[in-house]
């Protein structure tokens, strides 16, 4: 064994209770502070490795030494749902789960959707939809759930109306897409759940390159570059990951917010800050909250280190951007922090196709949020709110509120 390796404390096993709804584990803050590159015993017995500091975790994702292939990953905590798929040959579309250049040829088709200047377009639309979704949880309430009314119709209906998908048939693909990122549901689940989700986006497909519309879709149809499975397969990704996270963002967001008064406020009476303030939540609460895993397809020294060839390496996203060397007092939410360099969208080529979307959702959404409901309020104790640590993505399962 290289001497290195030799020094290496015992492995551990990724973190998952949390002591604030809102931080992540305090290990991943104790490894990030003695050890922040060290080894993790994966649920499947693969011994690999944990990234758990800022410069670290953006060195590994800047690397294209590291391979985001689905068939080297290994998953950090166990997801029987996920199982069918993680180690195996990627999914038709899935191009998160390629590297180049099949990665660039799908980002090649899909970027024009997702720049600044379409955003820029888009933004009357989402202010509509922020604010029929306004009305929509002033009618229900109070008290209200503001998941339901609010949090997930927002980023469902923003993402179905890019895609091309009938928001009347969401009920189909947010309880297909609630089944896949779910720790607790069975192998067998996630197989069908992905199986309804490809039928779907499949008859979809064939039907816009028969009859094309205005939408990213028929955009990717209309290229020859690509099969019917292959266009389904991406729509199956943007659509389940283009409304999960934004929903966790949205309603765990609000959530830290009503739990810390001040911010609120500031929130309230500095609508200027909603750019600013997007950011630090992003950093702050960081759903991705189980890491993004990376395999070397070489040996690659780090850190004073060898991560040997096939080692799948596991970046924490959730203590990077708690890392007081990049972040001062990173466990306190400052809205008016200066928040630049947080990874909570990744980094590298593989960082989130989708966040310019993401980003313009949320800053629509908590402004007006603050604008229309000054006093919104937390409708039950704190420590009763159902909190999604049993999803992929972090979040709130309901958010029950009063003004």
């Amino acid at each position: 064994m290289p001497p290195e390796q030799a020094l290496e404390p015992e492995p551990v096993r990724h973190p998952t209770a949390r002591s604030c709804p809102f931080d992540p584990p305090p290990e991943l803050g104790r490894y990030r502070e003695s050890t922040p590159l060290r080894r993790l015993a994966y649920p499947d017995g693969h011994l690999g490795w944990l990234v758990t500091s800022h410069r670290l975790a953006r060195t590994v994702l800047a690397d294209d030494r590291f391979s985001a292939r689905a068939d080297l990953k290994h998953v950090p905590v166990p997801r029987p749902a996920a199982d069918p798929f993680i180690g195996a040959e990627v999914q038709p579309g899935w191009f998160v789960d390629l590297d180049p250049p099949e990665h660039t040829r799908y980002k090649r088709l899909v970027i024009s959707s997702f720049t600044a200047r379409r955003m820029a377009e888009l933004r009357p639309r989402i202010e509509r939809t922020v604010e029929g979704h306004l009305d929509a949880l002033a009618q229900a309430g109070p008290p209200a759930d503001l998941v339901e009314h609010f949090a997930l119709p927002v980023p469902s209906t923003a993402i179905c109306e890019l895609l091309g998908v009938p928001y009347g048939d969401r009920a189909e693909f947010q309880h297909n897409s609630t089944v896949l990122f779910s720790l607790t549901a069975d192998a067998g689940e996630g197989v069908e759940a992905m199986r309804a989700l490809d039928d779907f986006l499949l008859r979809l497909v064939r039907h816009k390159r028969r009859v094309p519309g205005d939408d990213l879709l028929s955009r990717m149809a209309s290229t020859s570059d690509l099969t019917d499975a292959e266009v389904a397969g991406a729509g199956v990704l943007l659509l389940t990951a283009g409304h999960e996270t934004v929903a966790g963002m949205l309603g765990l967001g609000v959530f830290a917010l009503l739990s810390h008064p001040r911010e609120w406020r500031r929130l309230r009476e500095r609508p200027d800050l909603a750019d600013n303030a997007v950011e630090e939540l992003l950093r702050y609460l960081s759903i991705f909250h189980f890491g993004v895993p990376r395999t070397p397809l070489e040996d690659v020294e780090l850190d004073g280190r060898t991560i040997r060839a096939g080692e799948s390496v596991t970046i924490s996203l959730s203590a990077a951007n708690r890392d007081p060397q990049r972040f001062p007092h990173p466990d306190r939410l400052d809205l008016a922090r200066a928040t630049g360099g947080h990874i909570a969208f990744g980094h590298g080529i593989h960082q989130c196709i989708g966040q310019n979307l993401a980003r313009l959702q949320l800053r629509v959404a908590y402004p007006a949020l603050a604008a229309r409901f000054p006093d919104l309020r937390l409708a039950v104790p704190a420590g009763e709110v159902p909190l999604g640590g049993d999803m992929g993505f972090y979040g709130v399962h309901r958010l029950p509120v009063a003004w």
